[in-house]
Protein backbone atom coordinates (compact mmCIF):
# COMPACT_ATOMS: atom_id res chain seq x y z
CA UNK A 1 0.00 0.00 0.00
CA UNK A 2 2.99 2.29 0.95
CA UNK A 3 4.46 1.80 -2.80
CA UNK A 4 0.80 2.34 -4.29
CA UNK A 5 0.89 5.73 -2.20
CA UNK A 6 4.99 6.87 -3.33
CA UNK A 7 4.18 5.77 -6.58
CA UNK A 8 1.22 8.15 -6.71
CA UNK A 9 2.71 11.17 -5.32
CA UNK A 10 6.08 11.13 -7.71
CA UNK A 11 3.07 11.00 -10.26
CA UNK A 12 1.62 14.19 -8.68
CA UNK A 13 5.28 15.72 -8.61
CA UNK A 14 6.20 15.20 -11.81
CA UNK A 15 2.53 16.62 -12.76
CA UNK A 16 2.98 19.54 -10.93
CA UNK A 17 6.71 20.02 -12.21
CA UNK A 18 5.60 19.63 -15.88
CA UNK A 19 2.29 22.41 -15.28
CA UNK A 20 5.00 24.67 -14.37
CA UNK A 21 7.44 24.23 -16.64
CA UNK A 22 4.60 24.55 -19.32
CA UNK A 23 3.83 27.70 -17.54
CA UNK A 24 6.81 29.39 -18.04
CA UNK A 25 8.50 28.09 -20.71
CA UNK A 26 8.77 30.75 -23.02
CA UNK A 27 10.60 32.78 -19.95
CA UNK A 28 12.96 29.87 -19.76
CA UNK A 29 13.40 30.25 -23.49
CA UNK A 30 14.08 34.07 -23.38
CA UNK A 31 16.61 33.91 -20.85
CA UNK A 32 18.76 30.87 -22.01
CA UNK A 33 18.46 33.44 -25.62
CA UNK A 34 19.76 36.01 -23.61
CA UNK A 35 22.73 34.16 -22.11
CA UNK A 36 23.39 32.69 -25.53
CA UNK A 37 23.56 36.58 -27.00
CA UNK A 38 25.86 37.34 -23.57
CA UNK A 39 28.08 34.90 -24.04
CA UNK A 40 29.38 34.57 -27.46
CA UNK A 41 28.75 38.59 -28.03
CA UNK A 42 26.42 38.56 -30.04
CA UNK A 43 24.84 42.33 -29.43
CA UNK A 44 25.71 44.11 -33.03
CA UNK A 45 24.27 41.22 -35.02
CA UNK A 46 21.42 40.91 -32.51
CA UNK A 47 20.54 45.05 -32.95
CA UNK A 48 20.93 44.22 -36.84
CA UNK A 49 18.42 41.42 -36.70
CA UNK A 50 15.92 43.38 -34.81
CA UNK A 51 16.65 46.55 -37.03
CA UNK A 52 15.87 44.57 -39.81
CA UNK A 53 12.62 42.91 -38.29
CA UNK A 54 11.16 46.62 -37.53
CA UNK A 55 11.38 48.21 -41.16
CA UNK A 56 10.53 44.94 -42.63
CA UNK A 57 7.58 44.81 -40.46
CA UNK A 58 7.00 48.58 -41.46
CA UNK A 59 7.49 47.74 -45.29
CA UNK A 60 4.94 44.82 -45.05
CA UNK A 61 2.37 47.51 -43.63
CA UNK A 62 2.87 50.46 -46.36
CA UNK A 63 2.52 47.76 -48.65
CA UNK A 64 -1.11 45.90 -47.58
CA UNK A 65 -2.16 49.47 -46.97
CA UNK A 66 -0.92 50.72 -50.63
CA UNK A 67 -2.74 47.72 -52.45
CA UNK A 68 -5.76 47.80 -50.40
CA UNK A 69 -6.47 50.89 -51.23
CA UNK A 70 -5.87 50.82 -54.23
CA UNK A 71 -8.46 47.83 -54.74
CA UNK A 72 -10.78 50.32 -52.74
CA UNK A 73 -10.40 52.57 -55.57
CA UNK A 74 -11.79 50.34 -57.84
CA UNK A 75 -15.29 49.79 -55.75
CA UNK A 76 -18.27 51.23 -57.11
CA UNK A 77 -20.87 52.36 -54.85
CA UNK A 78 -24.75 52.74 -54.93
CA UNK A 79 -27.34 54.72 -52.58
CA UNK A 80 -30.90 53.16 -52.19
CA UNK A 81 -33.61 54.55 -50.72
CA UNK A 82 -35.28 52.00 -49.12
CA UNK A 83 -39.35 53.21 -49.17
CA UNK A 84 -41.48 51.00 -46.54
CA UNK A 85 -45.17 50.19 -47.23
CA UNK A 86 -47.61 52.10 -45.43
CA UNK A 87 -48.43 49.33 -42.97
CA UNK A 88 -45.39 47.01 -41.68
CA UNK A 89 -46.96 44.60 -40.11
CA UNK A 90 -43.33 42.62 -39.68
CA UNK A 91 -41.56 42.63 -36.35
CA UNK A 92 -37.76 43.60 -36.48
CA UNK A 93 -37.29 39.88 -37.05
CA UNK A 94 -37.80 40.40 -41.26
CA UNK A 95 -35.01 43.15 -40.88
CA UNK A 96 -32.77 40.84 -38.81
CA UNK A 97 -33.32 38.19 -41.41
CA UNK A 98 -32.24 40.82 -44.31
CA UNK A 99 -29.75 42.00 -42.52
CA UNK A 100 -28.23 38.26 -42.25
CA UNK A 101 -28.94 37.34 -45.84
CA UNK A 102 -28.25 40.54 -47.49
CA UNK A 103 -24.95 41.77 -45.92
CA UNK A 104 -23.18 39.28 -44.25
CA UNK A 105 -20.50 38.88 -46.75
CA UNK A 106 -17.58 36.99 -45.44
CA UNK A 107 -15.23 34.94 -47.27
CA UNK A 108 -12.02 33.30 -46.55
CA UNK A 109 -9.45 35.63 -48.59
CA UNK A 110 -5.57 34.83 -48.50
CA UNK A 111 -2.59 34.47 -50.74
CA UNK A 112 -2.58 36.44 -53.83
CA UNK A 113 -6.32 38.01 -53.24
CA UNK A 114 -5.29 39.70 -49.83
CA UNK A 115 -1.40 39.80 -50.34
CA UNK A 116 -1.14 41.53 -53.98
CA UNK A 117 -4.72 42.44 -54.75
CA UNK A 118 -5.35 43.79 -51.80
CA UNK A 119 -9.20 42.37 -51.76
CA UNK A 120 -11.22 43.26 -48.74
CA UNK A 121 -14.43 42.55 -47.27
CA UNK A 122 -17.51 44.75 -48.08
CA UNK A 123 -18.84 47.14 -45.86
CA UNK A 124 -22.58 48.67 -45.78
CA UNK A 125 -24.15 51.97 -44.48
CA UNK A 126 -27.81 52.01 -42.83
CA UNK A 127 -28.88 55.16 -42.95
CA UNK A 128 -31.80 57.33 -41.29
CA UNK A 129 -32.18 60.85 -43.05
CA UNK A 130 -33.78 63.60 -42.15
CA UNK A 131 -34.12 66.78 -44.75
CA UNK A 132 -35.65 69.59 -43.00
CA UNK A 133 -38.19 67.32 -41.43
CA UNK A 134 -38.39 64.69 -43.75
CA UNK A 135 -37.63 61.52 -43.10
CA UNK A 136 -35.83 58.58 -45.54
CA UNK A 137 -34.12 55.16 -45.32
CA UNK A 138 -30.97 54.53 -47.16
CA UNK A 139 -28.45 51.48 -47.60
CA UNK A 140 -25.31 52.38 -49.59
CA UNK A 141 -23.60 49.33 -51.24
CA UNK A 142 -21.08 48.12 -53.17
CA UNK A 143 -22.80 47.82 -56.79
CA UNK A 144 -21.85 44.42 -57.35
CA UNK A 145 -24.20 43.25 -54.73
CA UNK A 146 -26.75 46.04 -55.66
CA UNK A 147 -29.43 43.02 -56.76
CA UNK A 148 -29.16 41.03 -53.78
CA UNK A 149 -29.98 43.66 -51.98
CA UNK A 150 -33.25 44.63 -53.90
CA UNK A 151 -34.41 40.91 -53.63
CA UNK A 152 -33.73 40.50 -50.01
CA UNK A 153 -35.61 43.91 -49.44
CA UNK A 154 -38.39 42.43 -51.36
CA UNK A 155 -38.28 39.37 -49.79
CA UNK A 156 -39.58 40.64 -46.57
CA UNK A 157 -41.01 43.85 -47.49
CA UNK A 158 -42.94 42.88 -50.98
CA UNK A 159 -44.56 46.09 -50.59
CA UNK A 160 -41.91 48.90 -50.35
CA UNK A 161 -40.27 50.35 -53.16
CA UNK A 162 -36.38 50.15 -53.78
CA UNK A 163 -35.08 52.85 -55.75
CA UNK A 164 -31.20 54.44 -56.72
CA UNK A 165 -31.00 57.44 -54.45
CA UNK A 166 -28.28 60.95 -55.41
CA UNK A 167 -26.25 61.29 -52.41
CA UNK A 168 -27.62 63.41 -49.95
CA UNK A 169 -25.07 64.81 -48.05
CA UNK A 170 -23.53 66.40 -51.49
CA UNK A 171 -26.25 69.36 -50.76
CA UNK A 172 -24.06 70.57 -47.51
CA UNK A 173 -20.89 71.76 -49.67
CA UNK A 174 -18.88 72.18 -46.37
CA UNK A 175 -18.72 73.92 -43.20
CA UNK A 176 -16.61 76.43 -42.66
CA UNK A 177 -16.23 80.61 -41.73
CA UNK A 178 -17.07 81.18 -45.52
CA UNK A 179 -20.09 78.81 -46.20
CA UNK A 180 -23.47 79.21 -45.54
CA UNK A 181 -23.75 76.01 -43.30
CA UNK A 182 -22.98 75.34 -40.22
CA UNK A 183 -22.69 71.41 -38.47
CA UNK A 184 -22.08 69.06 -35.39
CA UNK A 185 -21.11 65.54 -35.35
CA UNK A 186 -19.76 62.65 -33.04
CA UNK A 187 -19.71 58.67 -32.87
CA UNK A 188 -21.06 56.62 -30.85
CA UNK A 189 -19.24 53.58 -28.46
CA UNK A 190 -20.54 51.21 -26.44
CA UNK A 191 -19.84 51.83 -22.63
CA UNK A 192 -18.94 48.03 -21.82
CA UNK A 193 -17.07 45.41 -23.34
CA UNK A 194 -18.59 44.06 -26.55
CA UNK A 195 -19.82 41.24 -25.38
CA UNK A 196 -22.60 43.00 -23.04
CA UNK A 197 -25.61 43.52 -25.34
CA UNK A 198 -27.70 46.47 -26.03
CA UNK A 199 -31.53 46.10 -25.05
CA UNK A 200 -33.08 44.79 -28.21
CA UNK A 201 -36.05 44.68 -29.82
CA UNK A 202 -36.78 41.18 -27.99
CA UNK A 203 -36.80 43.01 -24.51
CA UNK A 204 -39.48 45.02 -26.25
CA UNK A 205 -41.68 42.16 -26.84
CA UNK A 206 -41.68 42.64 -30.76
CA UNK A 207 -40.53 39.18 -31.54
CA UNK A 208 -44.25 37.92 -30.02
CA UNK A 209 -46.10 40.49 -32.79
CA UNK A 210 -48.28 42.03 -30.29
CA UNK A 211 -51.13 43.97 -31.19
CA UNK A 212 -50.10 47.07 -33.08
CA UNK A 213 -51.87 49.56 -30.45
CA UNK A 214 -49.78 47.43 -27.85
CA UNK A 215 -46.49 47.90 -29.52
CA UNK A 216 -43.37 49.66 -28.11
CA UNK A 217 -40.80 50.47 -30.89
CA UNK A 218 -37.58 51.51 -29.68
CA UNK A 219 -36.88 53.17 -32.73
CA UNK A 220 -39.98 55.57 -32.36
CA UNK A 221 -38.13 58.04 -30.53
CA UNK A 222 -35.29 58.51 -33.56
CA UNK A 223 -37.70 59.22 -36.22
CA UNK A 224 -39.91 61.20 -34.39
CA UNK A 225 -37.05 63.14 -33.21
CA UNK A 226 -35.60 63.66 -37.21
CA UNK A 227 -39.01 64.35 -38.41
CA UNK A 228 -39.23 67.59 -35.81
CA UNK A 229 -36.54 69.18 -37.86
CA UNK A 230 -37.66 72.62 -39.51
CA UNK A 231 -36.64 74.49 -43.03
CA UNK A 232 -32.74 74.49 -43.20
CA UNK A 233 -32.03 71.78 -40.73
CA UNK A 234 -30.58 68.09 -41.79
CA UNK A 235 -29.90 65.08 -38.99
CA UNK A 236 -28.21 62.20 -40.40
CA UNK A 237 -27.58 59.07 -39.17
CA UNK A 238 -25.25 56.14 -40.46
CA UNK A 239 -24.45 52.60 -39.18
CA UNK A 240 -21.45 51.06 -40.80
CA UNK A 241 -21.28 47.16 -40.87
CA UNK A 242 -18.99 44.48 -42.04
CA UNK A 243 -18.80 41.05 -41.18
CA UNK A 244 -16.56 40.79 -37.92
CA UNK A 245 -13.10 39.19 -38.02
CA UNK A 246 -11.68 41.50 -35.27
CA UNK A 247 -9.62 39.45 -33.61
CA UNK A 248 -8.43 39.01 -29.62
CA UNK A 249 -5.10 37.90 -27.87
CA UNK A 250 -4.95 34.84 -26.43
CA UNK A 251 -3.75 35.01 -22.69
CA UNK A 252 -1.14 33.10 -21.74
CA UNK A 253 0.08 32.10 -25.62
CA UNK A 254 2.57 34.23 -27.12
CA UNK A 255 0.86 34.33 -31.31
CA UNK A 256 -2.96 32.41 -30.32
CA UNK A 257 -5.87 34.78 -31.09
CA UNK A 258 -9.58 34.08 -31.17
CA UNK A 259 -12.84 35.45 -32.31
CA UNK A 260 -15.35 38.02 -30.67
CA UNK A 261 -17.78 34.94 -29.32
CA UNK A 262 -14.59 33.39 -27.65
CA UNK A 263 -13.87 36.66 -26.39
CA UNK A 264 -17.31 36.69 -25.14
CA UNK A 265 -16.88 33.68 -23.24
CA UNK A 266 -13.51 35.00 -21.71
CA UNK A 267 -15.58 37.97 -20.18
CA UNK A 268 -18.27 36.11 -18.74
CA UNK A 269 -15.25 34.16 -17.26
CA UNK A 270 -14.38 37.20 -15.82
CA UNK A 271 -17.90 38.13 -14.65
CA UNK A 272 -18.17 35.01 -12.87
CA UNK A 273 -14.48 34.78 -11.18
CA UNK A 274 -15.54 35.12 -7.64
CA UNK A 275 -18.40 33.07 -7.93
CA UNK A 276 -16.11 29.95 -9.56
CA UNK A 277 -14.88 27.88 -7.70
CA UNK A 278 -12.33 24.34 -8.39
CA UNK A 279 -12.53 21.80 -6.58
CA UNK A 280 -10.35 18.52 -6.77
CA UNK A 281 -6.38 17.88 -6.64
CA UNK A 282 -3.74 19.23 -9.30
CA UNK A 283 -2.84 22.77 -9.64
CA UNK A 284 -4.10 22.30 -13.17
CA UNK A 285 -7.59 21.53 -14.49
CA UNK A 286 -7.75 17.68 -14.78
CA UNK A 287 -9.97 14.55 -14.53
CA UNK A 288 -9.52 14.82 -10.97
CA UNK A 289 -11.08 18.63 -10.91
CA UNK A 290 -14.62 19.87 -10.96
CA UNK A 291 -15.51 23.26 -11.20
CA UNK A 292 -18.80 24.92 -9.69
CA UNK A 293 -20.29 28.11 -10.80
CA UNK A 294 -23.07 29.85 -8.83
CA UNK A 295 -24.23 32.56 -10.67
CA UNK A 296 -25.74 34.56 -8.03
CA UNK A 297 -29.77 36.00 -8.91
CA UNK A 298 -28.19 40.27 -9.59
CA UNK A 299 -26.13 38.35 -12.65
CA UNK A 300 -28.35 35.77 -14.07
CA UNK A 301 -29.86 38.16 -16.69
CA UNK A 302 -26.71 39.64 -17.28
CA UNK A 303 -24.84 36.22 -17.79
CA UNK A 304 -28.07 34.83 -20.02
CA UNK A 305 -27.93 38.13 -22.40
CA UNK A 306 -24.26 37.39 -22.93
CA UNK A 307 -25.01 33.97 -23.98
CA UNK A 308 -27.43 34.86 -25.85
CA UNK A 309 -25.50 37.52 -27.80
CA UNK A 310 -22.96 34.86 -29.49
CA UNK A 311 -25.72 32.75 -31.08
CA UNK A 312 -26.41 34.97 -34.15
CA UNK A 313 -23.85 36.12 -36.32
CA UNK A 314 -21.96 39.31 -35.51
CA UNK A 315 -20.70 42.62 -37.42
CA UNK A 316 -17.82 44.95 -37.27
CA UNK A 317 -20.16 48.04 -36.39
CA UNK A 318 -19.35 51.99 -36.42
CA UNK A 319 -21.88 54.71 -35.72
CA UNK A 320 -21.97 58.34 -36.53
CA UNK A 321 -24.64 60.93 -36.06
CA UNK A 322 -24.39 64.39 -38.35
CA UNK A 323 -26.54 67.59 -37.37
CA UNK A 324 -26.72 70.16 -40.52
CA UNK A 325 -28.27 73.70 -40.78
CA UNK A 326 -27.89 76.75 -42.20
CA UNK A 327 -26.14 78.82 -39.86
CA UNK A 328 -29.02 81.25 -39.31
CA UNK A 329 -31.48 77.95 -38.55
CA UNK A 330 -28.49 76.10 -36.47
CA UNK A 331 -30.42 74.74 -33.17
CA UNK A 332 -27.94 74.15 -30.15
CA UNK A 333 -30.86 72.33 -28.82
CA UNK A 334 -31.18 69.83 -31.68
CA UNK A 335 -27.18 69.19 -31.28
CA UNK A 336 -27.65 68.51 -27.46
CA UNK A 337 -30.73 66.53 -28.07
CA UNK A 338 -28.47 63.95 -30.08
CA UNK A 339 -26.96 62.51 -26.88
CA UNK A 340 -30.14 61.57 -26.00
CA UNK A 341 -31.75 59.16 -29.04
CA UNK A 342 -30.00 55.85 -28.03
CA UNK A 343 -31.00 56.17 -24.55
CA UNK A 344 -33.87 53.44 -24.72
CA UNK A 345 -31.57 51.28 -25.91
CA UNK A 346 -29.54 51.12 -22.49
CA UNK A 347 -29.36 48.20 -20.47
CA UNK A 348 -28.17 49.37 -17.31
CA UNK A 349 -27.14 45.87 -16.22
CA UNK A 350 -25.48 45.64 -19.44
CA UNK A 351 -24.30 47.70 -22.05
CA UNK A 352 -25.45 50.95 -23.47
CA UNK A 353 -23.87 53.49 -26.80
CA UNK A 354 -22.25 56.62 -25.21
CA UNK A 355 -21.57 59.82 -27.36
CA UNK A 356 -17.56 60.05 -28.34
CA UNK A 357 -15.49 61.87 -30.75
CA UNK A 358 -17.96 64.82 -30.63
CA UNK A 359 -16.90 68.00 -32.85
CA UNK A 360 -17.08 70.95 -30.36
CA UNK A 361 -14.30 72.62 -27.93
CA UNK A 362 -13.93 69.69 -25.29
CA UNK A 363 -13.24 67.54 -28.33
CA UNK A 364 -9.54 67.05 -27.30
CA UNK A 365 -10.15 66.16 -23.36
CA UNK A 366 -11.17 69.55 -22.58
CA UNK A 367 -8.29 70.76 -21.17
CA UNK A 368 -8.15 73.86 -24.01
CA UNK A 369 -10.92 74.41 -25.48
CA UNK A 370 -10.95 74.72 -29.19
CA UNK A 371 -11.25 77.92 -31.25
CA UNK A 372 -14.60 78.13 -33.36
CA UNK A 373 -12.41 78.19 -36.56
CA UNK A 374 -10.98 74.94 -35.75
CA UNK A 375 -14.00 73.68 -34.65
CA UNK A 376 -15.82 74.31 -37.86
CA UNK A 377 -12.46 72.07 -39.44
CA UNK A 378 -13.92 69.38 -36.95
CA UNK A 379 -17.20 69.50 -38.03
CA UNK A 380 -16.03 69.45 -42.32
CA UNK A 381 -13.71 66.66 -41.06
CA UNK A 382 -16.46 64.61 -39.82
CA UNK A 383 -18.90 65.18 -42.90
CA UNK A 384 -16.63 64.54 -45.62
CA UNK A 385 -16.03 61.02 -43.08
CA UNK A 386 -19.92 60.42 -43.07
CA UNK A 387 -19.88 61.01 -46.50
CA UNK A 388 -17.25 58.56 -47.43
CA UNK A 389 -18.85 56.22 -45.01
CA UNK A 390 -15.49 55.87 -43.42
CA UNK A 391 -14.74 53.82 -40.74
CA UNK A 392 -12.96 50.69 -42.14
CA UNK A 393 -10.26 50.70 -44.15
CA UNK A 394 -8.84 54.36 -43.53
CA UNK A 395 -6.47 56.40 -45.19
CA UNK A 396 -2.96 56.50 -43.39
CA UNK A 397 -3.06 59.67 -41.95
CA UNK A 398 -5.99 58.85 -39.35
CA UNK A 399 -3.43 55.85 -38.41
CA UNK A 400 -0.17 58.11 -38.04
CA UNK A 401 -1.61 61.30 -36.63
CA UNK A 402 -4.65 60.77 -34.38
CA UNK A 403 -6.14 60.63 -30.42
CA UNK A 404 -5.10 56.86 -30.51
CA UNK A 405 -1.24 57.19 -31.20
CA UNK A 406 -0.78 60.86 -29.87
CA UNK A 407 -1.69 59.88 -26.30
CA UNK A 408 -3.55 62.40 -23.61
CA UNK A 409 -2.45 65.25 -22.57
CA UNK A 410 -0.21 65.71 -25.70
CA UNK A 411 -3.32 65.60 -28.37
CA UNK A 412 -4.73 68.36 -26.14
CA UNK A 413 -1.66 70.47 -26.09
CA UNK A 414 -0.86 70.32 -29.83
CA UNK A 415 -4.85 70.73 -31.07
CA UNK A 416 -4.46 74.02 -28.71
CA UNK A 417 -1.58 75.19 -29.40
CA UNK A 418 -1.71 78.56 -31.88
CA UNK A 419 0.93 77.27 -33.33
CA UNK A 420 -0.02 74.38 -35.00
CA UNK A 421 -1.76 74.80 -38.26
CA UNK A 422 -5.32 73.07 -38.70
CA UNK A 423 -4.41 70.25 -40.90
CA UNK A 424 -2.57 69.26 -37.54
CA UNK A 425 -5.12 68.61 -35.94
CA UNK A 426 -5.27 65.28 -34.88
CA UNK A 427 -7.36 62.93 -36.13
CA UNK A 428 -10.34 61.21 -33.96
CA UNK A 429 -9.71 57.10 -33.45
CA UNK A 430 -12.82 55.86 -34.80
CA UNK A 431 -14.18 53.26 -32.63
CA UNK A 432 -15.72 50.32 -33.95
CA UNK A 433 -17.19 47.42 -32.13
CA UNK A 434 -19.07 43.92 -32.93
CA UNK A 435 -22.97 44.01 -32.60
CA UNK A 436 -25.13 41.12 -33.72
CA UNK A 437 -27.89 40.96 -36.12
CA UNK A 438 -30.57 41.26 -33.46
CA UNK A 439 -29.11 44.19 -32.37
CA UNK A 440 -28.17 46.29 -35.71
CA UNK A 441 -32.50 45.37 -36.61
CA UNK A 442 -33.38 47.10 -33.70
CA UNK A 443 -31.04 50.11 -34.61
CA UNK A 444 -32.40 49.95 -38.14
CA UNK A 445 -35.54 48.61 -39.30
CA UNK A 446 -38.88 50.38 -40.67
CA UNK A 447 -41.44 51.74 -37.64
CA UNK A 448 -45.05 50.05 -37.65
CA UNK A 449 -48.38 51.47 -37.93
CA UNK A 450 -48.30 52.98 -34.40
CA UNK A 451 -46.18 55.53 -35.42
CA UNK A 452 -47.68 57.83 -37.19
CA UNK A 453 -45.51 61.00 -38.64
CA UNK A 454 -45.99 62.24 -41.44
CA UNK A 455 -42.47 63.27 -42.61
CA UNK A 456 -41.50 59.64 -42.86
CA UNK A 457 -41.89 58.77 -46.50
CA UNK A 458 -43.99 55.89 -47.08
CA UNK A 459 -45.59 53.61 -49.86
CA UNK A 460 -49.19 55.02 -50.02
CA UNK A 461 -50.80 52.06 -51.32
CA UNK A 462 -49.92 48.40 -51.26
CA UNK A 463 -48.41 46.96 -54.65
CA UNK A 464 -49.51 43.38 -55.58
CA UNK A 465 -46.12 42.11 -55.44
CA UNK A 466 -42.25 43.60 -56.15
CA UNK A 467 -41.11 43.96 -59.53
CA UNK A 468 -40.93 41.09 -61.85
CA UNK A 469 -37.64 42.55 -63.71
CA UNK A 470 -35.05 42.41 -60.36
CA UNK A 471 -31.46 41.60 -61.37
CA UNK A 472 -30.59 37.76 -59.95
Amino acid sequence: MADGENTSGIESIVKEFYAIIKEIWHVLAILLFIYLIWHFNLINGLLFLIGLVILGRVAWIFWIHYIQQDFISGIDFALLEIVPPRDVLRSPKAMELFITNALYHMSNKGGKEEYWQGAVWFWFSLEIASIEGQVHFYIRTPTRVQGLIETQIYAQYPQSQVKVAEDYTLAVDEISPESAWNGWGCEFGLDKPEAYPIRTYVDFGLDKDPKEEFKVDPISPVIEFFGSLQKGEQMWLQIIVTPSKKTYRTHGKWFATHDWVEQARVEVKKLLKDYTSIKGKGVILGADARVEVRVPAFLDNTVKAMNLKITKIGFDTGIRVFYAAKKEAFNMSNRRNVRLIFRQYAKPDSNQLNRINSTQADAYSGIFGLSSKKIMILANRMLNEYRERAFFHLPLRHHVFSKHTIVWPLESIISASVFVTPFFLPYFHHKTFVLNVEELATLWHFPGQILQVPTLERIESKEASPPTNLPI
